[in-house]
């Protein structure tokens, strides 16, 4: 799209100025009762606009294109003739809001993708023989040795040499963990090394380089869309002719041009001029202050006719940063709070993103952290470091799999089933304990995809470059109709297409790997909180806070914007041609017919602002107090996290142990739940329910109470076996069945419980 000109935009601006000072002067002085200077403000602002919007209208049909700004220009011209300058100065205003609207939203998709650029590097280190020199990156070629250095960016596309190098690729794949690559393995362009020093054989030079293709594809992408046809134009479509038409037969009949002049006057477009545009403005505010930025109307329209949503699932369905998942302690070794405290503790000096992750997890379950001595950290293997007199290591084991312990195989296992990271702390040489890292489903995503399906939308696929099978479990539990892994950006765009070409399709991603899709979509949506720049200016509406629940909250209002703009402008039209054959028949003379146009506009236009009140089935809005307890719930969730851990423990220890050892454990479980998550859970069912159901009904929370008392009922077995063990001197064989199964049962309630309540209560708080 090309840069508007300065002399085009000064002159739109100008025009704004000239027709709303017009207006506002002559609205003053009529309730000065100064008719004759409000008539004459009036017709200054009607005349001022009719040249700009005849030249307007004279380029559009040099384009082939013909709309609503020929009866604008009709309108202007027949209100200045039967003396309705009131209604002129209107059309002029409304005319100039429209035109400096889009002139803006023209500037913004014509930038070019800065962030993009100012990513990509400029220079490349070329090692020939022993030297290194610092070269532009036009001089690089294939064949020749760079040089990457820790936090820099991979120039062109390569091989690696000799060392390993450590990559994070989420600028080409948006996932946020890190990789290795070995000797003879290639790396792309674009993606930055997060381990120390290696070097790469280049492939290929910038230019074509992968990165360089992803610039390519997004200015490409933005380029071919289809500009869009307005609700107001295609409307216009039909309005314009019959109006002339009808004016024409007028005239005929009557052989007066006073008659067609009347037929002209009832039919200004004021429904499309005015009631349209009021209807979507309303419709971006409120969109605006849901936490969506909507670029322009034309935006909102499409979103409010899409059918289908592709949407990326790193950042977007997904948190976009790993979580611990489960603390686990080996045998005889730490509790698993202990095992995360001491991993913690090392990990506070490390950069890497598994170790922000188990600092963050420790932080918030508010452990006490010690500061780490004579740490070193290998990339891709971990970090190294004495912790109160012992020797830590957390990351790797360095064993393969057939030699690690039977717990530290079941670990393995389960993080394989997980699809989890797993993190291995050894201290003084021996395996003491692991932790399961994954990067978790938003809280707000399953209400969000139901809530979008409600919307109207009746295809959702996922695309992401993350491995199949955790993209598989994603699309499995919040129902989508497709699910692509191992996409690149290449791959995204190419969807992106294919879809459109079937229905209006809306685009949701956050990264720079995002970007060319964004751009090829109907509607490009950017997580903007904690998104990409280049996503951002891509895309057609930014969502300005970190939840995809606000994408629901824009179809909604879209959906409802669209609804009364089009039944704003069927009304008035409808109302117009009603008027139209009256004045045709000679029943309506010109000024009698423009006040009764002033009557429909104003009806239209009062329908039009029903657009400014909240959309049926919006998020609903909590009161202060609830919005509290939500706040307070989910921090207890995160305190309780531990405990969960240690239910699950606790019955694997007897699948192995009925001792001492595992009647102690039992006996901490029975004391966690007495204490700490029986309390929890009776405060959330007589504190937190009732202030839900004062705003979603008691309905809402029916099956959450069931779960506690399920909950209770399994707590009150557990301490049951406990008695029966006090009173026999341990656990005796025919409990262990029954203790193994209600803990493990306890363990999977709670867990489904506490993501119920997440996705269902905790995601409706700001």
């Amino acid at each position: 799209m090309a840069r508007a000109r300065p002399g085009r935009r000064l002159t739109e601006f100008t025009l704004l100025v000239v027709t709303a000072g017009a207006l506002v002067g002559g609205g003053i002085a009529w309730l000065l009762g100064h008719r004759e200077t409000a008539d004459a403000c009036w017709a200054v602002g009607t005349a001022l606009a009719l040249p700009p919007a005849a030249a307007w209208v004279v380029g559009a049909l040099r384009r082939g294109r013909i709309g609503v700004d020929v009866i604008a220009v009709l309108a202007l011209a027949g209100t200045l003739a039967v003396g309705e300058y009131l209604a002129g100065a209107l059309i002029g205003l409304m005319l100039a809001t429209g035109r400096s609207l889009e002139t803006a939203a023209e500037r913004r998709a014509s930038r070019d993708l800065r962030s993009l650029l100012e990513h990509a590097p400029r220079s490349a280190r070329r090692r020939h023989g022993s030297d290194v020199t610092v070269v532009p990156l036009d001089e690089v070629v294939p064949g020749e040795v760079i040089v990457v250095g820790p936090g820099e960016v991979v120039p062109v596309d390569g091989v690696v040499i000799a060392e390993p190098a450590v990559l994070d690729e989420s600028v080409l794949t948006g996932e946020s963990a890190q990789v290795e690559r070995h000797a003879g393995e290639g790396v792309r362009s674009g993606v930055v090394n997060a381990g120390g020093v290696f070097e790469v054989t280049a492939t290929a030079t910038a230019a074509d380089s992968t990165y360089a293709e992803i610039v390519r594809l997004t200015r490409q992408a933005g380029a071919e869309r289809a500009p869009t046809v307005r609700l107001a134009e295609r409307y216009a479509a039909w309005f314009l002719p019959l109006s002339l038409a009808l004016a024409a037969l007028a005239w005929l009949i009557s052989g007066s041009a006073v008659r067609a002049v009347a037929v002209l006057v009832v039919a200004t477009p004021c429904p499309l001029l005015l009631a349209t545009p009021v209807a979507i403005v309303s419709g971006l505010s409120q969109c605006a202050r849901r936490g969506a930025v909507v670029r322009d109307g034309g935006a909102l329209e499409r979103l409010g006719r899409a059918r289908t949503l592709v949407i990326d699932k790193t950042g977007t369905l997904t948190a976009g940063r790993p979580r611990v998942l489960e603390v686990v302690g080996a045998p005889g070794g730490p509790a698993p709070g202990e095992v995360l405290r001491l991993a913690a503790s090392l990990d506070q000096v490390s950069a890497h993103v598994l170790a922000e992750a188990i600092v963050r997890e420790a932080k918030a379950r508010a452990l006490s952290l010690t500061s780490p001595h004579d740490v070193t950290e290998e990339p891709g293997r971990g970090v190294t470091g004495t912790v109160r007199g012992h020797r830590i290591a957390v990351g790797r084991t360095g064993l393969p799999p057939t030699g690690l312990p039977d717990w530290a195989r079941a670990v393995d296992n389960r993080a394989l089933l997980d699809g989890a990271a797993t993190v291995w702390l050894t201290v003084d040489g021996a395996l003491c304990g692991a932790l399961l890292l994954r990067d978790p489903l938003r809280q707000d995503a399953p209400r969000t995809i139901r809530r979008l399906r409600t919307a109207g939308l009746n295809r959702l696929l996922m695309l992401t470059g993350d491995r199949p099978a955790p993209a598989r479990e994603v699309g499995a539990v919040l129902g989508l109709d497709d699910v692509r892994a191992g996409q690149l950006p290449a791959d995204k765009i190419a969807t992106v297409r294919e879809e459109s070409r079937r229905a209006v399709t809306v685009m949701v991603g956050d990264g720079v790997n995002d970007a060319p899709a964004l751009a090829a979509a109907d509607v490009g949506v950017a997580m903007g909180a904690r998104g990409s720049t280049s996503a951002s200016e891509a895309a057609d509406i930014v969502l300005t806070t970190d939840r995809v629940a606000r994408l629901a909250d824009a179809m909604e209002i879209a959906g409802h914007a669209r609804h009364i703009a089009v039944q704003s402008a069927a009304a008035g039209m409808t109302m117009s041609l009603v008027a139209m054959t009256a004045a045709l028949l000679g029943r309506l003379p010109p000024a009698p017919g423009a006040l009764l146009q002033e009557a429909i506009d104003m009806a239209v236009i009062l329908n039009a602002l029903r657009a400014l009140l909240p959309a049926p089935g919006t998020r609903p809005v909590l009161e202060p107090d609830a919005e509290s307890l939500i706040h307070r719930f989910a921090t207890e969730h995160d305190d309780l996290r531990d405990a969960l851990d240690a239910i699950r423990e606790a019955a694997g220890l007897l699948t192995m142990d009925s001792g001492p050892r595992a009647l102690a454990a039992v006996r901490e479980i029975d004391r966690l739940l007495t204490e700490r998550l029986l309390p929890h859970e009776h405060a959330e069912e007589h504190e937190l329910y009732p202030a839900l159901n004062r705003r979603l009904g008691p309905e809402a929370t029916d099956t959450m109470s069931r779960a506690h008392a399920e909950i209770e009922r399994l707590a009150q077995r557990i301490a049951t076996h406990m008695r029966l063990a006090d009173e026999q001197g341990g656990l005796r064989p025919e409990q262990l069945d029954d203790l193994r199964a209600s803990l493990y049962g306890l363990h999977t309630i709670l867990r489904l419980h506490f993501t119920q309540e997440e996705e269902s209560y905790f995601s409706l708080a700001p």
